[in-house]
């Protein structure tokens, strides 16, 4: 009798414990997911290694060769619109940033987010997640529009366009870098540089939250390598000498291992060459030592955002939630173009060599001609380099490893797609305010392989500054400020937009831009000439960007 109740002992709790890990892994099985939103800040499309690039970015390549990359993805082109749109999945416009972050005394250009476009932290939050913030905010300077005031529970970061990487207080003119942590103003502290810092505070956030029983959305803004050049110099070492070789070898060479990745189809054209850009081979020794440092310091920011990302991958793990974290690396715009001038920032206000404290020079149009491979144009502008940037999809289990998209994917697309893996309700109103429906598609199809690209059912459209564009399937038109005349360019073979169409095809450039007029009219797009400020095209956050067509003779790769 005893050996009997033993036996029965022990068979009871073999099914408890049967019962238990059943119960674990139904648990973990209907778990929300958890969502890591990593953003760039001024990087070009062939910048990182699985795009092409030659920088070190290990990590990042990482998430590609265990995720997804597409080969079309699509921002606003600059630095305050972009955000605005990434943060609500709204146009900019509807979203109250149409320009910038300042106020033109309209709706759609008030220059912070309105309250009836609701951010990803406001409804993330209000579906049980923690939501946390490291970064640049660039969507509204007044504290009233701040990151905590937004939905974000945790912040820390800066609220305008740009910042130092290092405290240069003591150095004489420049001021000491200002950072927020939660609505009070802080400083970088001595010896510290920002990307670092950034960091530092996003896995502390992270591991507070792992006290909670919830999932949580963590907004990871790096401001590199946006200007002011700026580097740790253990990160420069090992770059000096690498681009010695100048702009026009180094493109080759991009292009030859994004044709190897798959990047570029046989059937594909590149961008014509800049022709403001000078022949290497014509520059003298001492301007060729200038320029080389300057792209020395630039992937030596690349770099260091790598490595930090490695840190939150390695967080992740140690959390034991990587497996359940769908992770979406982004970059803001294409590379900056234009060249310096010495009225806005330079040489003329430089207190230090390129990539220490002190430096205000940036990777300018040369290097970004470079960093923008195969594309045409650069940030602020409306053709591809201003606004196709490399996007990368990781998801355990979920998202097939190494997979190749064309995708066709836009900032608006993100706000659905993480509200559908996060099983979110989007309210129809929130604090009193009725919310604008979403605008975009979810990419979910996309990244679990059951479609090639998003089915959207119309266009993409773009405005900034008088700079239009609007694509269809193959199709895409674009018009450079201050002019108004349409360019027709089909995106499936001619992605470096070297033949214009236009007169070839006006019914399909007619058909196009009646559909962009009935956008902008709902959008509250108003005509830039109304609304431009001090004639300037650009803020001065960004140099001028020449927005010349170019009509240089075609390459096919």
């Amino acid at each position: 009798m005893i050996f009997q109740g033993k036996l029965l002992a022990h068979a009871l709790a073999v099914l408890l414990l049967a019962n238990s890990v059943a119960d674990t892994t139904a648990q973990k099985r209907n778990e929300k997911p958890n969502i890591v939103l990593i953003m760039v800040d001024d990087m070009g499309y062939s910048d990182l290694g699985s795009y092409g690039s030659e920088i070190s970015t290990p990590n990042l390549d990482k998430l590609a060769s265990e995720g997804t990359r597409f080969r079309e993805f699509y921002n606003n082109s600059i630095c305050a619109p972009t955000r605005a749109s990434l943060l609500t999945g709204q146009y900019q416009h509807k979203a109250g940033v149409g320009y910038f972050d300042v106020n033109l005394g309209l709706p759609a250009y008030q220059g912070y987010l309105n309250r009836e476009s609701l951010t990803l932290a406001e409804v993330l939050q209000a579906n049980g997640y923690s939501t946390l913030m490291a970064g640049k905010w660039h969507v509204g300077k007044d504290s009233l529009a701040w990151p905590n005031q937004r939905g974000f529970e945790q912040f820390y970061g800066f609220i305008p366009g740009a910042s130092n990487y290092f405290d240069i207080g003591e150095y004489g003119t420049a001021p000491p870098v200002v950072l927020v942590k939660n609505n009070q103003k802080e400083h970088l502290k001595p010896g510290e540089y920002l990307t670092n810092t950034i960091t530092d505070n996003a896995l502390a956030f992270l591991e507070q939250q792992n006290k909670h029983k919830k999932p949580f959305f963590l907004y990871l803004a790096y401001n590199a390598p946006h200007w002011p050049l700026q580097a740790l110099p253990e990160d420069i070492a090992k770059y000096k000498g690498r681009y010695n070789i100048g702009w026009d070898s180094l493109r080759e060479e991009r292009l030859s291992r994004q044709a190897a990745l798959g990047l570029l189809p046989p059937n594909q054209t590149i961008a014509a060459r800049d022709p403001e850009v000078p022949l290497w081979e014509n520059l003298n020794y001492d301007t060729k030592q200038l320029w080389q440092a300057k792209m020395e310091v630039y992937a030596a920011m690349v770099d260091r955002v790598d490595q930090n990302v490695g840190r939150v991958l390695h967080k992740l793990k140690d959390l034991g939630k990587a497996e359940n974290t769908l992770i979406v690396f982004i970059s803001d715009n294409g590379a900056q173009g234009g060249y310096v001038n010495p009225l806005r920032r330079g040489s003329s206000r430089n207190s230090g060599p390129i990539g220490t404290p002190g430096s205000y020079d940036y990777q300018e149009q040369s290097w970004a001609y470079v960093s923008n491979t195969p594309l045409r144009q650069y940030k602020n502008n409306m053709h591809e380099g201003g606004f196709r940037t490399p996007f990368i999809a990781w998801f355990p289990g979920k998202i097939k490893p190494g997979s190749l998209v064309k995708g066709t994917g836009h900032l608006i697309d993100l706000a659905p797609t993480f509200y559908e893996l996060a099983g979110a309700k989007y309210p129809a109103t929130y604090k009193g305010a009725t919310a604008h429906p979403l605008a975009g598609k979810s990419l979910l199809p996309v990244l679990y392989g059951r479609a090639e690209e998003v089915n959207r059912g119309e266009p993409i459209f773009w405005e900034r500054a008088g700079n239009r564009a609007a694509r269809e399937g193959q199709w895409k038109i674009v018009s450079d400020y201050p002019g108004y005349t349409w360019e027709l360019y089909n995106l499936d073979n001619d992605l470096g937009e070297t033949r214009d169409l236009a007169s070839q095809h006006p019914d399909i450039v007619n058909s196009l831009a009646a559909k962009y007029f009935k956008w902008a009219e709902r959008t509250g797009v108003v005509d830039y000439d109304k609304i431009k400020r001090n004639g300037n095209a650009a803020p001065a956050e960004a140099p001028r960007t020449p927005t010349t067509a170019r009509s240089a003779p075609q390459r096919t790769n």
